[in-house]
């Protein structure tokens, strides 16, 4: 069992952005104090929290201060530096540890980490080097994609391959100055992505949320909505997160990203923070993801999950935030989130809309496709 950890108590966020924003929101309410270490003045999180350190996250100088003032770290984000994140646990509990962060920051580990487990995943093969590409394409075949083993995101560091032509071609015109290493993993055909959010609490008890069906726009999530999983998919996605948590001893949200083909379930990626998809829990279920990350680490009990209605979340991107600005007082159905960005960049997130109800998620789908070009 974890130490707990009442109020008012004082929370460390590495990272001020709009996850450590929404985990701020859920801390204040309870009466806990938040400390946010960002190097962008007024980020998301500092415009919620108590305290703003400006500093970069390799300024151990500036971690070790946010440590020594926190009572407890948590992280919003993966690319923390292992070394120092460890030597913050020894001045304030650091709940979540490394280990999970270590696996899940490198694709090659997680994905051998989850086939120890026997859990499903797409054939994958390690590639130190474009040379060895040709041979790891005959055990993973086509089609396939060559990721990064560590950094990407959002489609980032990825190339797909859907035959040899295309890999010949990639080999004849590649960039030696993207290093390795990288993983070549077998593409699945799927139906649809599912996601899951799961944490044990403070008795160790495993605590799941609904899961959602994620619709991707330019390698981008665009929507996630708890409707259209079959029982016997969600029951399989239960079990594998179930697995996952036992195995990590987790503390803290994990969301786990899923790819569904008629019955069978593949796991495909781990993301050891809350995560976008799992946004609608705000006013979708009982306790949302980020109190459920927030009670996981501070050691409180979490309830059974309970979902009110059906939700759909829709990310709002670059100026689509400012066109759901203007439109809000059409839309009383919406919970709007604005994150507070200082500057709207094309295909950045800048706030989603949640709604529940299933007239409404038809409303916010249509919406949706109308404004998706923006």
């Amino acid at each position: 069992m974890t130490k707990t950890l009442t109020p008012p108590a004082t929370i460390g966020i590495i990272g001020g952005g709009q996850l450590g924003q929404m985990m701020a929101l859920a801390a204040k309410p309870m009466g806990y104090h938040v400390i946010v270490l960002d190097p962008t003045p007024n980020a998301p999180a500092a415009q919620i929290a108590d305290k703003q350190i400006i500093a970069t996250y390799d300024d151990v100088a500036a971690l070790q201060h946010l440590a020594e003032q926190s009572d407890v770290l948590t992280y919003e984000f993966e690319n923390v530096d292992l070394k120092t994140l460890e030597s913050l646990g020894d001045i304030t509990p650091l709940p979540q540890g490394t280990h999970l962060l270590e696996i899940t920051k490198n694709r090659l580990a997680e994905k051998n980490f989850l086939k120890r487990l026997g859990l499903p995943v797409a054939r994958f093969s390690e590639v130190r080097q474009m040379a060895d590409l040709d041979q790891a394409s005959r055990v993973v075949g086509f089609p396939a994609i060559l990721k990064t083993v560590e950094g990407g995101y959002d489609g980032h560091g990825q190339w797909d391959l859907p035959d040899a032509e295309t890999l010949a071609e990639l080999l004849a015109h590649w960039d030696n100055r993207v290093a390795g290493p990288f993983i070549l993993e077998q593409r699945i055909e799927f139906d649809y992505e599912l996601s899951i959010m799961v944490t044990r609490d403070g008795q160790n008890q495993v605590r799941t949320w609904p899961m959602t069906i994620n619709q991707h726009q330019n390698h981008i999530l665009h929507t996630s909505t708890t409707t259209g999983v079959k029982p016997i998919v969600a029951e399989k996605a239960i079990q594998i997160a179930n697995n996952i948590a036992q195995a990590f001893k987790l503390k803290g949200i994990l969301g786990i990203e899923m790819f569904v083909r008629g019955d069978s379930v593949y796991v495909n990626e781990l993301a050891p923070r809350p995560h976008n998809s799992g946004h609608l829990t705000i006013e979708a279920t009982n306790i949302s993801q980020f109190e459920g990350h927030l009670r996981s680490i501070l050691g409180l009990p979490i309830p059974e999950i309970t979902l009110h209605e059906p939700a759909m979340m829709l990310n709002l991107l670059g100026d689509n935030l400012t066109i759901a600005q203007q439109e809000l007082n059409k839309h009383p159905e919406w919970h709007f989130h604005d994150y507070g960005k200082a500057q709207i960049k094309p295909n950045r997130k800048m706030g989603h809309i949640t709604v529940l109800g299933h007239p409404a998620i038809a409303q916010l789908t249509d919406w949706g496709q109308k404004h998706a070009d923006n």
